[in-house]
């Protein structure tokens, strides 16, 4: 009885320590614990295949990094829970199939036409919901249900235009590349490329830019940003430009890898709000950094079990980054 006792006391003093470790260094630590399971897989499946299911995780993880940076920067300004955000997507992507299938344009031009019609989108509800609802201190619940709201009516004009039979943008998904002996397709590969570089120049630009400051100030206190003279209305609604564009621009890479339907911003939404609490809430740089380790060990997951449940081993990573760490793996949730 004693020594069961003793091994109790020990495995959760064991507990304790893991849990303070990952308090004092949680970046360090999950970067340790990540490694290790890299370790695991090379030594099971190979370097090859690690390396050639780990090019889809990053394509995957490019797609809910730009989503939830956008939905993330809602939060940490404005703490709004936006539930529409995933019909942002959607918009996004059909706005692009409207230009690429419907009009023939080039695809390059249709993602520019997505992000440009989805900033516009987040602007007019800005200007027609959000903003007359915090001039009347709307409470979080009213917030809650209008977004919610807002996502089925976005997602019934969409199936009032298209329909809700699956369409596919004009692009080539069978088409690989072949690089190092590792096989990708060329799809997969253009949305890494351009969601490293959109990634990269978003952290630049909240790092190093006036309005990146701006934002970061109004996301620690938006009435003292006010008062040491910052717009916080301009500076609200490029948050709404960004965040509109960012998801425009994730919704056309989705809709480029999987087939567009009427639901696939939603389908993606759970994804999305999981990257964002596991890089902390209300942190750009945790969503972005969240965004890219779900989607990797989502897709290392499929080596070892069967695809349609690699979602939920995200989720269960989620879990137990919360459990060691409730604010997420960076930094505190109110830090932009």
């Amino acid at each position: 009885m004693e020594a069961g006792a003793l091994t109790v006391g020990e495995n959760a003093s064991s507990w304790a320590r893991v849990k303070e470790a990952a308090g004092r260094h949680p970046a360090r630590t999950a970067l340790i614990i990540l490694g290790v399971l890299i370790l695991v897989m090379v030594a099971a499946e190979g370097l090859h295949e690690v390396a050639e299911v780990g090019l889809a995780g990053l394509s995957t993880g490019a797609i809910y990094a730009l989503g939830a940076v956008g939905l993330t920067l809602v939060y940490g300004i404005l703490k709004l829970v936006n539930f529409a955000h995933g019909d942002f997507l959607t918009f996004g992507a059909y706005m692009a199939y409207l230009m690429n299938v419907t009009w023939g344009v080039p695809f390059a031009i249709s993602i520019v036409f997505a992000m440009i019609t989805t900033a516009a989108l987040g602007i007019l509800t800005e200007k027609t919901m959000w903003a007359p609802m915090r001039a009347k201190r709307a409470g979080l619940l009213q917030l809650v249900l209008m977004s919610i709201g807002l996502a089925f009516l976005i997602r019934a004009f969409i199936q009032f235009e298209w329909g809700t039979d699956v369409l596919a943008l004009d692009v080539n998904n069978t088409a690989t590349v072949q690089f190092l002996g590792l096989s990708i397709g060329r799809t997969q590969l253009i949305t890494i490329v351009i969601g490293v570089v959109v990634i990269v120049a978003t952290g630049l630009m909240l790092r190093m830019t006036l309005l990146g400051k701006r934002m970061r100030a109004l996301s620690d206190d938006l009435d003292l940003a006010e008062t040491t003279g910052i717009d916080t209305s301009r500076v609200i609604l490029y948050t709404w430009i960004f965040s509109g564009s960012l998801a425009g621009l994730a919704g056309v890479l989705a809709g480029a890898n999987l087939a567009l339907q009427p639901e696939l911003g939603f389908t993606l939404l759970l994804a999305i709000f999981a990257a964002v609490i596991l890089g902390g809430i209300g942190d750009a740089f945790g969503a972005l950094a969240g965004g890219m380790v779900l989607g990797l060990v989502t897709e290392w997951s499929t080596m070892f079990i069967d695809s349609r449940w690699k979602l939920a081993v995200g989720f269960v990573v989620l879990i137990l980054v919360l459990i060691i760490r409730p604010q997420g793996i960076f930094g505190k949730a109110k830090v932009v």
